[in-house]
């Protein structure tokens, strides 16, 4: 049953009915006209607001339709409309069908054209092979072998050795290192054992990086300016940082995913270059402007098809080698910035490179607990490491000993083991504790130091007696470090600040 307002004659949204004189209002309409005239408009009898009581509807009723909407011309109307704006959509959506079906048949004919292209030039290139070996055994001249397809967007060599020029930059690099390794000793004025064992906090820098996504995920400090410092973060930004005057030099942005890693290329005669890899397969580099003092950009690194896990200046300072988990390794050239070298695939993806400091070894990790050793100027497997027993783990972090003889690295998820390279065996395996989670290993320029960085802040230990010397937690989980070039101070990376460790004032 429905029922009508008294005042508009429509039905009620909000019904409210009257004591004194039965009637039903609209409840606005009601209370408008009490508000003027304090009267039932009916009846003329005085009436307030306390005199009426609303009227509840079953919910479950649907409103009856306005007047204007119950004659059949007008529902004929409705239904008319209603068949129209179908119709329209209906067409609509067939043109759409129809401008899809013929993209498609042109991206068909576009493949078809080009795969006719293909096939036709690699038959050419088969009747040249042919035609130069006819013509070389007429001359009793050998042929050259067929290498593999080269992609043409790199200036690259896959693995079949490096060119000449390279090569003899590494081999003199390794010559003059490694008749300094025997002597080598830590230079005067470089931080002891003791030393180190008093570090405590000196200073903290924060706010570093945007706070979405927060956290540093990368640490670089300068060696030929010791205030300054480059950091990666989670925001895909790599920041160049000035400590002595808390300001930050460069914002340097390109990056679509996290950064990995970040490094210094600091040669004298040439500018310094800031390098970083990210987990968007490709790795930047920024040239300082001695013009300007800004950093612009000068290349970026397209090689791998996977997130990059590794980015390691050559100690030439001429080459950069990245690792990446499409299962390859790579050279590149510092000047040209074009590929030199690509490592054939591995049976893993590679999680971790490191390279040996006379420049002649690289190794890297990978998710199933191996380590792999590449002489770098042939790309041969120089030796296999693998801890006995050990459950899977993914080696996530190498550092060479500054002697060379030794390699950090993990050997479970909670520790970490020293190789001897000589042997190669493992001489020493340091626990962590089954909680402590490891992010970063490095050796300290003198090789007297072994830091691990991970889950439960930082600790140093000391090479050779491997006693724990200072432990670091105060900042909760350390992402990065690094030593200062007179190891006089270490860095860390903990979330959005920046912490340095040194001797007390």
């Amino acid at each position: 049953m429905s029922f009508f307002c008294s005042i508009s004659g429509e039905p009620p949204l909000d019904p409210v009915l009257s004591t004194k004189s039965g009637h039903v209002y609209e409840r606005r309409l009601i209370l408008k006209y009490i508000n003027e005239n304090g009267t039932d408009p009916i009846t003329g009898d005085k009436l307030e607001e306390g005199d009426l009581i609303g009227v509840k509807a079953n919910p479950k009723s649907a409103p009856p339709r306005p007047p204007n909407a119950t004659s059949i011309p007008v529902l004929l109307q409705t239904l008319q409309n209603e068949w129209d704006a179908a119709m329209l959509e209906t067409f609509a959506l067939r043109q759409q069908y129809n401008s899809l079906r013929q993209e498609l048949s042109y991206a068909l004919y576009t493949q078809d054209a080009a795969q006719r292209v293909v096939a036709r030039l690699l038959k050419e290139r088969d009747a040249a092979r042919e035609a130069l070996s006819s013509v070389a055994a007429t001359m009793n001249v050998e042929v050259p072998s067929q290498g593999g397809d080269v992609d043409m967007g790199e200036a690259a060599q896959e693995a079949g050795g490096l060119p000449a020029d390279t090569l003899k930059q590494i081999d003199e690099t390794h010559q003059k290192l490694s008749a300094l390794r025997k002597k080598r000793k830590a230079p005067e004025g470089y931080a002891t054992a003791a030393d180190v064992k008093g570090y405590t906090g000196k200073h903290t820098i924060p706010s570093l990086h945007s706070p979405s996504p927060a956290g540093i995920t990368a640490l670089a400090v300068s060696t030929a300016n010791p205030e300054q410092f480059l950091t990666g973060g989670n925001d895909k930004i790599v920041q160049l940082y000035d400590r002595s005057t808390d300001k930050v030099l460069a914002t340097l942005k390109g990056h679509t995913k996290k950064v990995t890693h970040v490094a210094f290329r600091e040669r004298e005669g040439d500018p310094t270059l800031v390098l970083s890899a990210s987990a968007d397969k490709i790795a930047k580099v920024w040239a300082h402007d001695t013009a300007s003092g800004e950093y612009i950009p000068k290349a970026t690194i397209r090689t791998h098809k996977g997130e990059l896990t590794g980015l390691v200046v050559h100690p030439t300072s001429t080459l950069l080698a990245l690792g990446s988990t499409d299962r390859t390794w790579s050279l590149h050239d510092l000047t040209t910035f074009n590929q030199v070298f690509r490592s054939p695939e591995a049976d893993e993806p590679l999680t971790s490179l490191s390279i040996h400091p006379d420049g002649t070894l690289v190794a890297v990790g990978t998710p199933g607990g191996a380590i792999q050793v590449f002489d770098i100027r042939s790309g041969a497997v120089a030796a296999s490491l693998q801890p006995e027993g050990a459950a899977p783990f993914t080696v996530n972090t190498l550092s060479f000993s500054e002697n060379g003889y030794h390699l950090a690295a993990p050997d479970s998820l909670a520790s970490v083991a020293v190789w001897d390279l000589r042997k190669p065996k493992v001489a020493k395996s340091i626990a962590l504790g089954d909680a402590f989670r490891v992010h970063r290993v490095k050796y300290d320029a003198s090789a007297g130091f072994l830091g691990v960085a991970g889950s439960e802040g930082l600790r140093v230990f000391a090479h050779k007696t491997w006693e724990e010397l200072v432990r670091f937690e105060e900042g909760g989980e350390v992402a990065d470090f690094a030593f200062a070039a007179d190891g006089s101070e270490i860095w860390g990376a903990t979330g959005r600040e920046v912490r340095v460790w040194g001797a007390a004032a």
